[in-house]
């Protein structure tokens, strides 16, 4: 799905041992919110994200509260009082949340935190959890972009897949949606399905371009470590397939007015996803909610290296509500010099189409001659187009991303 939790990119000690971090000025970075609302009705056997099944059902209203705690402690650092250009609330199913819960959620964080006017406000769907009074109240409480984990409009492809929904209830997801007025939608859908064929590929993207979402997020399906799927592999597309796939994709979503500004992201003018731009772009964002990742950088003040750290959150939803709000992150972990090398390359090499020179020094504080002779060294081996302010990544750069990104080890 259209993820937002963060690259799990942390090592080293576990436990709540806080590190001591200056509490500088703030870095004049973009600010992001993810929100991870962990439950989901039934766990799909491809997915490998923190979601948890609760027959009895999930404590929504004690959740909200300590999410909101959570953020409280996030807020004890100064270079997190920024004002939000985005928040994203994933999962898990976030729509297993009733309207009343978002919208506390949504005051509490309206409470603590200078929004961006403007801000993007993300909630993801499950098509088969949603109904018209349900969405009016999401578009109520402030939420003005939905994220709808179709994954195909083939009846015979959810089943395999252990979705909830049918290809009618997700194209009602979107009539539902448009009513109560969200102009801003994405789409899921997953390429290279059990037994699926080129043709069956083609005709499941028509089938999603033709509901004209504003964004698509188009990927290939991977069999992830400890998931279902894994431990008893469906038939899946072999490799060529799987990039004919991909390849027809691409072309069909460039002529339906899709421009490919990420991997897996698409969008038509004017609604690329603000929230995961930054991502790419190495920018801060906090994570509150159990299992949530987040970056946050302090400027130097004076002489001195800057300092990035990266946090994740205790991941079991029980766990996390049970332990004291200072040790609800469970690792911790400041970078390296090296770190920020490959996780910005890690980062932004997704951008296809590219990034400013200037933005390395910007996001990390090195000097852009720290990479420059690796960039270059790719741009002869036509990896990447190395202009005079801007660098891009050619196709054959995307289709061997992780070749490009290992140089930088």
């Amino acid at each position: 799905m259209e993820r937002a939790l963060g690259l799990d990119l942390l090592a080293g000690p576990r436990g709540g041992v806080t590190p001591r971090v200056p509490d500088a000025d703030a870095a004049p970075l973009p600010l992001g919110l993810y929100v991870h609302l962990p439950w989901c009705a039934r766990k799909c056997p491809y997915c490998d994200f923190n979601s948890y099944v609760d027959n009895r059902g999930p404590p929504f209203r004690r959740y909200i509260g300590r999410v909101l705690v959570d953020l409280d402690q996030e807020l004890r650092a100064l270079a997190a009082r920024r004002p939000l250009a985005s928040i994203f609330i994933g999962g898990g199913t976030p729509s297993l949340f009733p309207g009343p819960r978002i919208q506390e959620l949504l005051d509490g964080i309206r409470s603590r935190m200078v929004l961006e006017p403007g801000v993007e406000i993300t909630l993801e769907v499950n098509p088969g959890r949603v109904d018209a009074d349900r969405f009016a109240a999401y578009r109520a409480a402030g939420v003005n972009r939905l994220s709808i984990g179709v994954q195909s409009l083939s009846a015979a492809q959810l089943l395999r897949l252990g979705r909830l929904h049918d290809p009618t209830q997700a194209r009602r997801a979107l009539v539902t949606a448009r009513a109560v007025g969200f102009e801003n939608v994405n789409l899921d859908m997953m390429f290279a399905l059990p037994e699926q064929t080129l043709a069956e590929a083609a005709s499941d993207l028509e089938a999603l371009i033709e509901l004209e979402p504003e964004h698509i997020s188009y990927y290939q399906l991977t069999l992830e470590p400890n998931t279902p799927f894994r431990a008893c592999p469906p038939r899946l597309p072999n490799g060529d397939l799987a990039a004919d796939m991909a390849a027809q994709g691409l072309e069909r979503l460039s002529q339906a007015g899709y421009c490919q500004y990420e991997v897996s992201a698409h969008a038509r003018s004017g609604s690329i996803c603000r929230h995961n731009r930054n991502y790419w772009r190495f920018g801060d964002y906090l994570g509150i909610g159990a299992g949530a990742h987040g970056k946050l950088t302090w400027t130097a003040t004076g002489a001195g290296p800057w300092c990035i750290q990266r946090t994740a959150k205790r991941c079991h939803p029980l766990r996390y509500l049970a332990v004291r709000p200072g040790l609800l992150v469970e690792r911790r972990r400041i970078l390296t010099e090296q770190d920020c090398v490959i996780e910005f390359a890690l980062n932004a090499l997704r951008l296809t189409q590219g990034f400013e020179l200037t933005l390395f020094s910007q996001v990390t504080g090195l000097p852009w001659q720290r990479i420059a002779r690796t960039f270059e060294t790719a741009a002869q081996d036509g990896l990447l187009i190395l202009g005079t302010d801007r660098l891009v990544p050619t196709a054959l750069g995307r289709n061997f991303l992780d070749d490009l990104v290992s140089r930088f080890a």
